[in-house]
């Protein structure tokens, strides 16, 4: 007779769960690890609110560590066992840099840790350890099923009412301790969550201030460092002052102006003593504590975090471990903004240098144009352009990359330059384009011929992904307009791209050329052009693919003629008028921002 099944034999086992990647040893790691181990769990069953948040807190503990103590990339491997244990590794090539005992021991490394360091691993983890290999080590942790069971620790719920709820009162060393035991780790990651979503320092500054005060410290106050200047220290006055009481900033603001903080020499995250600032203070403030923290990110000094209690001697050691840890996030957060703020800056510089200044005016021709990057901080894959050529002629060009960002950047920058040298040499619609696509085939040649000769030098070792030439291809429509008397003489093509439409006065819309292949796919391509003419009234339509290609849940934009449906409806309006309606419907065709680039030309025969 077969044994009958117990309730936990009859249940379907959980199936395991894992996942890895590779991260840059950069401020923005512990932000990347988190939100993806955090995606991981929550597609598991059964997967406990307390479990979840055990394993942000360790993630954020041992990619942060990475980040500050290897500065090396690092691989990331969780997984989520049957038995619902959660197991995660984080492994680095600075095998030298060993991690500090969680029970407060020094490490290996020069710079003494006063923080928690992995004594949040330790207190969170069943098991956890250090693996070395030649070249590497990988710290990992084993967290049980259903998470550490501490009936005293609430899990956290929002990022700031937890840190609200569960902060200390000052003044009140027991209530120090008793909040340490209680809340003080999810209090510490939820605060990495908030500091890690900021991409502008000053308000990386601004919650650095709301996080310390009233809940670690009366005032605390922040120096910001100019990357631009080496300093041996930080002057004048501080970037942000907060007190528990308001009508105290200002003065107090004015006494730190006199006594700016004096790092000592070398990069050290620990305490120093700084000067009491009692006479701005009040007679409740007279006496006191105040310590300064150097904010070091990536080997560099970005500034100095000063904190203070009134009518205390001394801070416990365990508030300024944990503000020495908070101040480690907050220096990773400054250092990912500013870097985040140099590459929008780049990029900006960038794509005004990709667009022209300005759009030719045409004589019997209005213009009008849209241009969308769906990315405001980067390159965008969409361009355009319009332009005299001599002779009576104006040419214009509306192109999409494949890709964004940077690779995107080299191709415009190398279309862009070429279209008008061409054009401006006499070469007519065709052989533009026919020259183009050979440009394009030939510059792919030599970044792949300069990826083998690099291959070689390495010794044969493989490229890593997104390291080698990548495939330029390009979608172009470009045309040549030639005013006459009554009326514009049209000679354009399209290279992959969608067509042009051209709308009668009477609302006649056709389409006025036909398909052909991308740029830069095909050697030795012929390419050719047809001509038509807009007679007044007539308008010319050309557009992206982030207008065509629209979507709202599985439609598109352009299904079942939509964008020539759309464009009848535009009869008797000026271009202006045109670009701007076509550009609401598009908006209005999905939910949400568009998610790709959006160009689009109209070109109107008066």
């Amino acid at each position: 007779m077969a044994a009958i099944p117990t309730q936990r034999e009859s249940e379907p086992r959980a199936r395991e769960v894992h996942g890895g990647t590779t991260l840059p040893g950069s401020p923005l790691a512990p932000g990347s690890a988190r939100a993806l181990v955090r995606a991981a769990l929550a597609e598991a069953p059964g997967v406990s609110a307390r479990l979840v948040d055990d394993a942000m807190a360790v993630v954020s503990e041992l990619v942060t560590n990475a980040v500050v103590h290897a500065g090396t990339d690092m691989e990331i491997v969780w997984r989520l066992e049957e038995t619902g244990a959660f197991v995660v590794e984080v492994g680095d090539q600075h095998p030298s840099r060993a991690p500090r005992d969680p029970l407060g021991g020094e490490g290996a490394y020069d710079t003494p840790e006063y923080g928690r360091g992995l004594r949040l691993v330790g207190t969170l983890a069943e098991s956890w350890g250090v693996t070395y290999r030649a070249g590497a080590k990988t710290v990992w942790a084993r967290l049980p099923p259903g998470g550490v069971k501490d009936p005293d620790t609430p899990a956290p719920d929002a990022a700031l009412e937890v840190a609200e709820d569960l902060a200390p009162q000052p003044h009140r060393a027991c209530g120090d301790r008793d909040w340490l035991g209680r809340g003080a780790l999810s209090f510490l990651a939820e605060a990495s969550d908030l500091l890690a979503g900021q991409l502008d320092e000053n308000l990386v500054t601004a919650l650095t201030g709301q996080l310390i005060v009233p809940r670690l410290a009366d005032w605390c106050a922040v120096w910001l460092e100019d990357e631009a200047t080496v300093r041996g220290g930080v002057g004048g006055g501080p970037d942000r002052v907060w007190h528990a009481s308001e009508n105290r900033i200002e003065e107090l603001r004015c006494a730190l102006e006199k006594e700016p903080p004096c790092p000592s020499d070398g990069l050290r995250s620990s305490p120093e003593a700084y000067p009491w600032p009692g006479h701005a203070l009040g007679p409740q403030g007279a006496d006191g504590t105040a310590l300064a923290y150097r904010l070091i990110a990536g080997g560099r000094p970005l500034g100095t975090l000063v904190i203070g209690r009134c009518g205390v001697p001394g801070f416990p050691d365990e508030v300024t471990g944990l503000v020495e840890d908070l101040s480690r996030r907050v220096a990773l957060a400054i250092g990912a903004a500013r870097q985040y703020a140099r590459q929008a800056t780049i990029s900006a510089v960038l794509q005004r240098g990709l667009l022209p200044g300005a759009v030719a005016e045409i004589p019997g021709v209005s213009s009008a144009l849209v241009y969308e990057p769906c990315d405001k901080g980067g390159p965008s894959g969409d361009f355009y352009d319009l332009f005299p050529a001599g002779d009576g002629r104006w040419c214009f060009a509306v192109g999409d990359v494949q890709g964004k960002g940077p690779e995107a950047a080299v191709v415009i920058g190398l279309a862009r330059p070429w279209l008008r040298l061409l054009a401006r040499e006499g070469y007519r619609v065709a052989d533009v384009l026919d020259r183009l696509n050979q440009l394009l085939l030939d510059d792919a040649t030599e970044a792949a011929d300069a990826a083998a000769r690099a291959l070689v030098a390495a010794g044969g070792r493989p490229v890593a992904p997104g390291d080698g030439p990548q495939t330029r291809f390009l979608s172009l429509l470009y045309g040549e307009l030639t005013p006459y008397d009554g009326g514009v003489r049209c000679t354009l093509a399209s290279a992959g791209h969608p067509l042009p439409l051209v709308l009668s006065p009477d609302g006649t819309v056709r389409t006025a050329a036909r398909p052909q292949t991308l740029l830069g796919v095909v050697e030795d391509e012929t390419y050719t052009s047809e001509t038509l003419d807009l007679r007044p009234g007539d308008s010319l339509l050309c557009v992206t693919d982030g207008v065509t290609e629209r979507r709202s849940g599985s439609c598109q934009f352009d299904d079942g003629d939509g964008l020539a449906r759309a464009l009848s409806g535009c009869a008797g309006l000026s271009a202006e008028l045109i670009a701007e309606r076509i550009r609401r419907l598009v908006h209005d065709f999905g939910r949400g921002l568009p998610e790709d680039d959006l160009a689009l030309l109209v070109l109107q025969a008066e």
